[in-house]
């Protein structure tokens, strides 16, 4: 399409610049001719007054010598015999016209111009005192009469030149503004049906495909408000039914010993499994949204939702004898995480706190605000991971000397790490100020990696434990 517009504009030109300059280099030409004829014409016209006053050869040659075209010998004079008595004729110069066209100018009394050899010849009709006709002949060059043609031609076809390469250049910016946005457009169609839901496209370019462009943006808008109330739906699921899973279970583990207690046991841990492979194939089939923060208008107060959080498992943490502390929610935090999102994320590392440590290991949730990130930290005083690279490889939960525990699907870290990753941030897991894990996981405010922060963490986490000592309750909930 580009290259189609670049042709029509290019023949386009090429016909208007030949048009007219084919039209005005003749009239140039035409021009220089009748600038060189009237030149010769006012030559001829100056001896004029000496012919009418004398014909005498001595002054008339004197008079032709001070003409420009007699001096260079290109001027001659031809005076008939005054009678049939005086047979003498004067000729003064170098006659190049024929006789025969001397008489008919003679005779017809107008100008004339004929052709000679080299040039054209002006003859110019005078009348003598005596009553006679005498000719005027200016010899007129070939190169004179095409004097400045050729340069003007040089400037008309350089300006043409310019003006088709203008017009080229023209077109192809403009070709460049239809196509570029035609094709941005049927790229991020394409990108689109792939599943590349966080693509747009500029609204820009031309009138039509600016409401493309704008059509195709709500388009994709729509699209993902659609997956994401899908993906809402899958996270409302796994906090109504992970969670008082997670309760039954423990309920379950006290419920003693005998074939009823088994059974119940065992249809709870099934019950598990088959939830937490309802929850593995939604997020497996969870298609990629709007990029990080999950678009614009996207993100959650981290305070509120936290506090909504723990405020119900500070319920099972106290009938099973946990002392909890949580700090640094005492004010708004805004994150770009959305909040069905970080509460999945929340319950996750709780839940793993609930299901991997003994009853009455304490354990804290501190939050702290620096300012480019925000970071959770979820601590306990169990045994720790044993390998906790390992186990935030392949994103379970890989906790040793754990108390019945069932299978895990791997999806508890691996949902930290795609809420912290999703802004830009990660997920560590360390060695708590408890004496057990700590699980650090860092949101990013700007999209952007922060450099060297891994001292600066610990600095903030003790910082954070400090200010949050007098928070810590034994055999209650948080402090709120």
């Amino acid at each position: 399409m580009r290259w189609a517009l670049v042709k029509v504009c290019l023949a386009v030109t090429v016909m208007v610049v030949v048009a007219f300059a084919v039209p005005l280099g003749l009239v140039v030409k035409e021009m220089a001719r009748d600038r060189a004829f009237s030149d010769a014409e006012r030559q001829a016209a100056m001896i004029g007054p000496t012919l009418s006053i004398t014909t005498d050869r001595a002054e008339l040659e004197t008079a032709v010598l001070t003409t420009e075209p007699g001096a260079a010998g290109r001027m001659a004079v031809h005076v008939p015999a005054a009678g049939e008595a005086d047979s003498r004729a004067v000729e003064i110069g170098s006659r190049r016209s024929t006789r025969k066209d001397l008489e008919t100018v003679r005779e017809s009394g107008r100008a004339s111009i004929t052709e000679v050899s080299g040039g054209s010849a002006l003859l110019q009709p005078t009348a003598l005192g005596s009553g006679g006709i005498a000719v005027v002949e200016v010899f007129v060059p070939d190169d004179e009469v095409s004097n400045g043609v050729a340069t003007a031609w040089l400037m008309l076809a350089g300006v043409g030149i310019a003006l088709i390469v203008g017009s080229v250049a023209v077109a192809d910016r403009l070709g460049v503004r239809m196509v570029e946005p035609a094709r941005r457009l049927a790229g991020a169609a394409q990108d689109l049906g792939e599943g590349r839901l966080g693509t747009r496209v500029p609204e820009e370019g031309p009138t039509e495909l600016h409401s493309a462009a704008v059509a195709f943006n709500s388009m994709a808008d729509q699209v993902v408000q659609l997956l994401a109330n899908e993906r809402e739906l899958a996270a409302d699921l796994s906090h109504r039914l992970r969670t008082p899973l997670t309760v039954l279970r423990l309920n379950a583990a006290s419920l003693g010993e005998g074939p009823a207690a088994e059974q119940t046991r065992a249809a709870v841990e099934q019950l598990e499994r088959e939830v937490d492979t309802i929850i593995r194939t939604a997020r497996e089939q969870r298609p990629q949204t709007q990029g990080q923060g999950g678009g614009p208008g996207a993100g959650c107060d981290a305070s509120e939702v936290i506090r909504a959080r723990m405020d119900f498992w500070s319920a099972l943490a106290e009938d099973e004898g946990r002392e909890v502390r949580l700090a640094g929610v005492d004010r708004t935090v805004r994150i770009p995480v959305a909040r069905p999102e970080l509460a999945a994320a929340l319950d996750a590392l709780l839940g793993n706190v609930f299901r991997h440590t003994p009853e009455g290991t304490a354990f804290a949730v501190d939050v702290h605000h620096s300012g480019d990130a925000v970071i959770v930290l979820v601590s306990d005083a169990g045994n720790g991971i044993a390998d906790p690279r390992a186990a935030l490889a392949r994103g379970g939960s890989g906790r040793s000397g754990t108390k019945g525990a069932v299978g895990s699907t791997g999806l508890g870290l691996d949902i930290v790490r795609r809420v912290a990753e999703s802004t830009g941030g990660d997920v560590r897991i360390g060695r708590s100020v408890l004496g057990g894990t700590e699980v650090r996981v860092w949101i990013a405010l700007d999209g952007q990696r922060p450099k060297g922060r891994g001292h600066r963490v610990g600095r903030q986490r003790r910082a954070v434990t400090r200010r949050a000592g007098p928070r810590f309750r034994s055999g209650a909930g948080p402090n709120l």
